[in-house]
């Protein structure tokens, strides 16, 4: 059997370097002929994944969520039907806390040999490929803005510290919304179209009845406060000192449609997505293999 081992040697203040002998010894151990690549720059992982990704048996990535986006994105692109596993190295890793992953790398290792295929679903963002989150608004461009130095002593704070800081300036965007359900046209602070238990490092963001392989995203629309008494209904509902508000937009869809008034950021995976206009949203149901530990069957 042959594995396709792709790492980035900086996430996480590269703690993968201190480890890399006994993960790899880990995968020979499990049967199979191993070969290794550190990443080199943005997109490398896709571009070997979409390459490479066929020869071999089984893909395994280690590094943060924009390391897992980019080997997902070159499975899908490439049309390799083959299972993935993966080991968390970075800051926030919200994907692996979904999936009950091993926070320890080696024990990490021994479920992506050794555990078993999950069938999870993919977000589809008009051409380009998120595992799980596409978002716009406040907070969104925290992550690619935010120093890897400062992620990695802080972790998830970080998000926050540098989003509070820029709440009061922060532009809010007027769209058109379309899914299976209505049509919702308003003024939105920040917005979020995912499929995952943690976003942020918060878990419960999402809601209570989240699904990975449903075929389904869960979205959030988050209206802009006319008045500080609209803020604080926000922060009530989002630190669950409320249930509802009319602040807050939360529906499923398995697809929707963005139409905003001006060109808006948004970020795939906590990696910056493009300056966009409209946009289509789909859902890939059970579009990716993914090794986990026993138990999460």
């Amino acid at each position: 059997m042959k594995l396709l081992f792709v790492y980035n040697p900086h996430s996480g203040v590269g703690k993968i370097k201190s480890q890399l002998s006994d993960i790899i010894e880990i995968m020979v151990q499990a049967g199979y002929e191993v070969s290794v690549h550190p990443t080199q720059a943005v997109l490398d992982a896709r571009n070997v994944v979409l390459e490479r990704a066929g020869q071999y048996d089984l893909v395994v990535c280690c590094g943060g969520d924009g390391t897992l986006d980019e080997t997902v994105t070159g499975l899908i692109e490439g049309g390799h039907k083959i299972p993935l596993g993966y080991i968390p190295a970075g800051s926030t890793n919200d994907f692996a806390a979904s999936l009950n992953l091993p926070k320890n790398m080696k024990k990490a290792a021994q479920a992506a040999v050794g555990g078993d295929d999950f069938l999870c679903d993919v977000g589809c963002f008009g051409d380009r490929h998120f595992v799980y989150i596409a978002a716009f608004g406040l907070f969104t461009d925290v992550s690619y803005q935010t120093k890897q130095e400062l992620k990695n002593v802080l972790g998830h704070v970080a998000y926050i510290l540098e989003g509070a800081r820029r709440i009061g300036s922060h532009p809010s965007y007027r769209m058109r919304v379309e899914y299976d359900g209505g049509v919702i046209e308003d003024e939105f602070l920040y917005g979020m179209v995912t499929n995952s238990l943690s976003v942020g490092g918060f878990k419960g963001m999402t809601g209570d009845d989240v699904s990975l392989n449903d075929g389904l995203f869960e979205v959030m629309l988050i209206r802009t406060p006319r008045n500080a008494v609209e803020l604080n209904e926000i922060i009530a509902v989002l630190t669950k000192l409320r249930t509802e508000s009319d602040m807050i937009y939360t529906f499923k869809t398995d697809e929707l449609f963005v139409s905003p008034y001006q060109s808006i950021p948004w970020t795939l995976d906590g990696e910056f997505g493009g300056q966009q206009t409209q946009i289509h949203l789909q859902n890939l149901k059970q579009a990716l293999s993914i090794r986990v530990p026993a138990k999460m069957q």
